[in-house]
């Protein structure tokens, strides 16, 4: 009896310690278990790949180099090409045999192709709540690689830098999110991965009728100018991607923009080329929120 009793309590041990080793993350479909600390990882998504590098995490598998994210050239480097953004190349995820595929945003319309090969999650950023689904992102990949500490400071270092930059908006007028495509502009309100700027930060809304969705409501100069918000906050896309023509500064001087407040006391707020191609990795919110408060700490 107290063998068998014994061997019970070992068994139990066993799966307690087999448990222990399994880590439950929330996904964009849902919570998923895991086994902790995987060895060999393909990142598709920028942002996530962003945040790993900030937590110290050895990439093995990732898209072709991104040029306008310079930031991250280091784990480019070190990684095994994979396929693109838009399509994995699955002979090379094959041989590169990975404990974990990680997807998202642009790459998660692949996610039934590449889980065939390993266990995969899809990490798409959560819209409209981009901060909420950063923190939530560093805890995640904290917990799931053994990054607790880590994560943890990155986490305190982003809510510290979110509340000055809060702080510095304050009272300080209106904005328009603008994404400038050559000599295309879009604008957005809620629903879009900046509209943390008006839900979060609270700068309110230049008009609160404009919807953002996918690349933006299209919009005039005219519209700009008759709108004449305190602040613009650009979106260069044609830089982010680096294909030929305008620049956003070069679009954005000319007699009608020169009629707003926001040219006529230097408020345009350029945004980074990650907030287009790594949405809600570390990296990305620490540099636009700098670059916001910097703005603002100057009015």
């Amino acid at each position: 009896m107290l063998k068998k009793l014994l061997i019970t309590l070992g068994c139990a041990t066993l799966m307690a310690s087999a448990w222990a080793n399994d880590v439950t993350i929330p996904t964009a479909r849902g919570e998923v278990t895991l086994k902790a600390n995987p060895t060999k990882i393909a990142v598709f998504d920028t942002g996530s790949l962003d945040t790993l590098q900030a937590l110290g995490v050895k990439i093995d598998g990732a898209p072709d180099a991104v040029k306008a994210l310079t930031y991250l050239k280091p784990t480019f480097e070190q990684a095994k090409p994979v396929g693109t953004l838009f399509e994995p190349n699955l002979e090379a995820l094959n041989e590169l045999k990975p404990d974990l595929i990680i997807v998202g945003t642009r790459t998660a319309k692949k996610y039934d192709d590449v889980r065939k090969l390993a266990p995969t999650i899809d990490m798409t950023d959560n819209g409209d709540k981009l901060i909420e689904s950063a923190l939530k992102r560093i805890e995640s990949f904290g917990k799931l690689f053994g990054k607790q500490l880590e994560a943890e400071k990155l986490t305190n270092e982003i809510n510290t830098l979110f509340a000055e930059t809060q702080q510095a908006v304050k009272g300080k007028g209106n904005g328009l999110i603008i994404l400038v495509n050559g000599g295309k502009i879009s604008a957005f309100g809620t629903g879009y991965r900046l509209s943390w700027i008006h839900n979060d930060l609270g700068v309110p809304l230049a008009d609160e009728t404009i919807k953002g969705a996918g690349h933006g409501q299209p919009i005039s100069f005219e519209l700009i100018q008759k709108l004449n918000p305190d602040w613009l906050f650009v979106l260069d896309r044609i830089s982010a991607i680096g294909q030929e023509g305008k620049s956003a500064k070069e679009v954005l001087d000319n007699e009608l923009v020169h009629q707003t407040k926001a040219w006529k006391n230097n408020q345009i707020v350029y945004l980074s080329s990650a907030s287009y191609l790594a949405p809600g990795g570390f990296e990305q919110i620490k540099m636009d929120l700098t670059t916001i408060k910097n703005a603002f700490e100057k009015r």
